[in-house]
């Protein structure tokens, strides 16, 4: 599978990737990597919290960020 993005400029890049965002494949170049937390734990117990991370594209990444516009239909 090759980089969407890399794609739509007439390159062909390898995926190493998939954006959870929205499913775009994504070169090296063009992954970004978002910290994220996940939690988990019984009712009974605190739950536990763990570092994990997650693959955006740079369109969704920019989505994500902090004061980012949200697009409307």
């Amino acid at each position: 599978m090759d980089c969407l993005d890399c794609r739509t400029t007439g390159t062909n890049s390898p995926t190493v990737g998939i954006c959870q965002g929205c499913g775009a494949g994504v070169c090296a170049a063009h992954a970004r990597i978002a910290a994220r937390s996940v939690r988990r734990g019984s009712p009974i117990r605190a739950p536990r919290e763990a570092g994990a991370r997650r693959v955006l594209c740079p369109v969704c990444a920019a989505a994500e960020a902090p004061g980012a516009a949200v697009l409307t239909p």
